[in-house]
């Protein structure tokens, strides 16, 4: 695999270069709630600026149907990464259009500019690999004759799309920065951990997590299981959850993976019950095993956080991928700030699987530099630890 210290190794001074970024943050109308993925693709756009490259950032937003979407518009990441950075950003108006063209035509060199939102294009995520060929030779093209590629997405290396996968078969493709360092931290974790591992999952379903579950399982020594996936488990085993967040369909799934689990998965012991999914419902700390009908558990309480801590203060490796609670709703935010703390203050290797957890370090003021690392990519981050082939992490692969 082709790394940036490659790419600048051979020269990138008035080069077109352009960087698959994960700029996809959270918003409140246009307002940034998080910046945690603009900071992160800060280092190598840096690099590479500074090195003398024009620098053609594209990125994707949300989820819109393949049409420009005002709500989608990339213009406020493309005015946070300029603060950053402390130079201008131009935004082009499109993807691959006249305004992309006229935007990175006038690029001067070390200058940086932003594409519009990528999923703007339908063939962006296209199942067709012709239609996603396509746009990827027009991102291709306008780099010129001597452009490369770097992908620093790691957010998105699961997915087979044409800003992604496709261009790296087009362009001399490289690894930037912040996808080696989030497949340094994988491989540590998937390789020989040092032990006691301890896994801390969260986070609504377990259907979403399952994989995770069955393929980590055999490989830790305690998995603790909080967020309202934990209610699937406490109804498997046969206690009543009230109006909590239930997968019935999964409930003998989880029968089954207590029973494997030879006592390496731990449940909440107490929760935070409310009459009401909301910020000023009624609230009490009840037995986990006795959560009454018409009530829902919103939060592990204070006897599992301290159950969970004593366990996480014994780990030397620390993996964690989901909220504890409604972490947004300030009378169920305890627990997860309460498990943050205590992997913050484990001495052991600990990562923070990113998505939502990542989002709740910053949101309840906790300090970044107490864990190892905080990863940038939730799906993609499970899905190695699954096992699975990452696509845009194969594509680089392909120009060894």
């Amino acid at each position: 695999m082709k790394t940036l210290d490659d790419l600048l190794g051979e020269g990138v001074a008035g080069r077109r270069v352009l960087v698959r970024a994960d700029l996809n943050v959270p918003l409140d109308g246009s307002r940034i709630t998080d910046d945690g993925r603009v900071r992160a693709a800060l280092p190598t756009i840096r690099r590479l600026a500074d090195a003398g490259a024009k620098v053609v950032v594209t990125a994707h937003l949300g989820r819109p149907k393949g049409a420009p979407d005002d709500r989608y518009s990339l213009r406020p990441v493309a005015e946070r990464l300029g603060a950053l950075l402390g130079a201008e950003v131009t935004l082009a108006g499109d993807v691959v259009g006249e305004q992309a063209r006229s935007v990175v035509g006038g690029l001067a060199d070390g200058g940086v500019a932003l594409l519009e939102n990528v999923r703007f294009d339908p063939r962006e995520t296209s199942k067709s690999a012709d239609e996603r060929a396509e746009l990827a030779g027009e991102l291709a093209a306008l780099t010129g004759q001597d452009g490369a590629f770097v992908s620093d997405g790691f957010g998105v290396v699961h997915r087979k799309q044409a800003s992604v996968y496709d261009v790296a078969r087009v362009l001399p493709a490289y690894a930037g920065g912040l996808v080696l360092a989030e497949l340094d931290v994988l491989r540590t974790l998937t390789g020989d951990p040092r032990r006691p591992y301890t896994v801390v999952l969260g986070g609504s379903k377990v259907s979403d997590k399952l994989a995770v579950i069955e393929a980590l399982l055999p490989k830790v020594d305690r998995l603790l299981v909080g967020g309202g996936m934990c209610f699937t488990f406490l109804a498997a085993q046969g206690h009543g959850v009230g109006s909590s967040l239930l997968e019935q369909d999964m409930v003998d799934t989880c029968k089954r993976l207590l029973a494997e689990a030879g006592g390496k998965l731990v449940l909440p012991v107490d929760v935070i019950a409310a009459d009401a999914f909301a910020a000023d419902a009624n609230t009490r700390t009840v037995a986990s095993t006795g959560i009454d009908d018409g009530w829902l558990g919103l939060d592990i309480g204070p006897e599992t956080v301290k159950e969970f801590a004593a366990a996480l203060s014994q780990a030397k490796t620390v993996f964690w991928n989901g909220p504890m609670g409604v972490f947004e709703m300030a009378p169920f935010a305890e627990g997860t700030r309460g498990v943050a703390q205590a992997i913050a203050d484990s001495p052991a290797f600990s990562v923070v699987g990113g998505g939502d957890s990542a989002a709740a370090v910053r949101l309840l003021g906790l300090p970044e530099d107490g864990f190892s690392h905080i990863s940038t990519g939730g799906g993609a981050s499970l899905e190695y630890l699954e096992g699975k082939e990452l696509p845009g992490v194969a594509v680089l692969n392909e120009g060894e």
